[in-house]
């Protein structure tokens, strides 16, 4: 289970204001002694009653007392958080564990603890901490769950200290802050062949060995944890930096899942939205993706990439496809609808080359942009598309009406063009679709006269 959290930390004392922050500690019970001290010295000086003058001032000075010993009370309580786990599912529980140590020779008093976390998380936690003995600890935890994606800050850590006759209270805050990532839910999805290609999901990777010969070493850059033996000198000096031997260089298979996040293609908010389906899509596909052997990449109509390093902008070996996944996830958790009109900029990242599988999930589409769609099948060897028709995800469920005409014309016009084309209706499962797409693929290379894969 992976986790993450806070070290120890010490509360802010707040300590300018001095005694004007002690006051406004006061509780209800403080300030009304404070109100009755006064108002019985003021009677008793105007009726010559030194008994009342002396309990009006026992009165007075006792919460008074109170506010400066509890406001100079110097408790070292060190404070850490921990998240279980720190990326968690739209949908899921996480839980969030506090522990509190008292670090000083002294014990502490009645303390009150409390943490700051979004509304959308769920309320505030509070606890109530009896007496902590010098060196002692207390652990306490909470659950927090949100339905909606994103990234929220949790603290920070506030403790609320009282004197034994609750005539005064008085907040310290830490100064640490932990973000909970709650990415988007991620459904499984069978194992089919989409992409067409005579070798199934993992069978396409192939090797490139490179020739025997020392003219013809293909160098690359020196990574982190590369042989040395592999260092090619010839190439280092030529170059002027650390260059190694690519004697055999693995190639994978390749996938690029296109979000199409232009706010003007969807309507609706909320967990049950379109754009929310599609964001929950994409990354359902990146994992499935990732682990059937694929080398992926995240692309929006904004033309942005992830990961977006290296030439290519893929993910790299299979040793990194765990940290992929983690940056694809996280970007996905806080993406956002984008104030673009058209899908140019992720075409012109597209037409570089064939970039093997492109799976598109696309909201309304105009004849313009379902034509800019049309070309992108040109530049990859397989193309499935996912198109989202906001009139159908704004129509109450019982309607039963299927695609509009004008997204059947948008159908109809990336289907010639070479796309495997799925209509999605308002809270279809992703895992029907998938099968859907892959049966409709098989279909037209039966008729084309071509194989169909097993």
């Amino acid at each position: 289970m992976s986790t993450g959290g806070t070290g120890p930390s010490q509360p802010d004392r707040g300590e300018p204001g001095g005694m004007r922050t002690a006051l406004s500690g006061l509780t209800t019970r403080g300030r009304s002694f404070l109100a009755a001290g006064v108002a019985a010295a003021i009677c008793a000086y105007v009726l010559g009653q030194s008994d009342l003058l002396r309990v009006g001032l026992l009165l007075a000075v006792l919460p008074l007392v109170c506010a400066t010993v509890l406001y100079r009370t110097r408790y070292r309580v060190a404070g850490s958080r921990r998240l279980s786990p720190a990326r968690v599912p739209a949908g899921s529980e996480a839980r969030v564990h506090l522990r509190m140590d008292n670090v000083s020779r002294l014990p502490t008093g009645l303390l009150m603890l409390q943490d700051r976390v979004p509304y959308v998380l769920g309320p505030r936690p509070r606890f109530v901490l009896d007496r902590v003995e010098a060196g002692g600890r207390r652990e306490v935890s909470y659950r927090v769950r949100s339905d909606l994606r994103g990234r929220y800050p949790l603290g920070p850590l506030q403790l609320r200290l009282s004197d034994p006759f609750g005539m005064c209270e008085l907040t310290r805050s830490f100064s640490t802050h932990d973000t909970l990532t709650v990415i988007p839910r991620v459904e499984a999805l069978p194992p089919v062949r989409l992409s067409g290609e005579a070798k199934g999901y993992g069978d396409g990777r192939q090797r490139s060995l490179a020739l025997a010969g020392e003219d013809d070493v293909i160098p690359r850059g020196y990574r982190y944890g590369d042989d040395l033996r592999r260092v090619h000198w010839r190439s280092t000096a030529r170059y002027g930096e650390l260059m190694v031997r690519r004697e055999e260089q693995p190639q994978r298979a390749r996938c690029t899942v296109l979000l199409d996040t232009r706010d003007l293609a969807f309507h609706g908010a909320g967990p049950d939205s379109a754009f929310e389906w599609a964001v929950s899509g994409a990354a359902s596909v990146l994992v499935h993706m990732l682990e059937r052997g694929f080398s992926v990449r995240l692309l929006s109509d904004t033309g942005n990439s992830v990961p977006g390093e290296g030439a290519d902008g893929f993910a790299g070996a299979s040793q990194e496809s765990a940290d992929a996944a983690g940056l694809m996830m996280d970007t996905l958790a806080v993406i956002e609808h984008s104030d673009g009109t058209g899908l140019s900029r992720a075409y012109d990242v597209l037409r570089g080359g064939n970039e093997g599988l492109l799976v598109a999930f696309f909201g309304d589409l105009d004849e313009e942009q379902a034509a800019v769609a049309a070309r992108m099948r040109q530049r990859s060897g397989g193309a499935v598309a996912f198109l989202l028709d906001s009139e159908t995800w704004t129509r109450e469920p019982a309607d039963g009406t299927g695609p509009s005409q004008a997204a059947e014309e948008r159908l109809r016009m990336l289907r010639e063009a070479g796309w495997t084309v799925v209509s999605v209706p308002r809270g279809a499962a992703l895992e029907e679709l998938w099968r859907q797409a892959d049966r409709e693929r098989n279909g037209v290379v039966a008729a084309s006269g071509g194989e169909v894969p097993a």
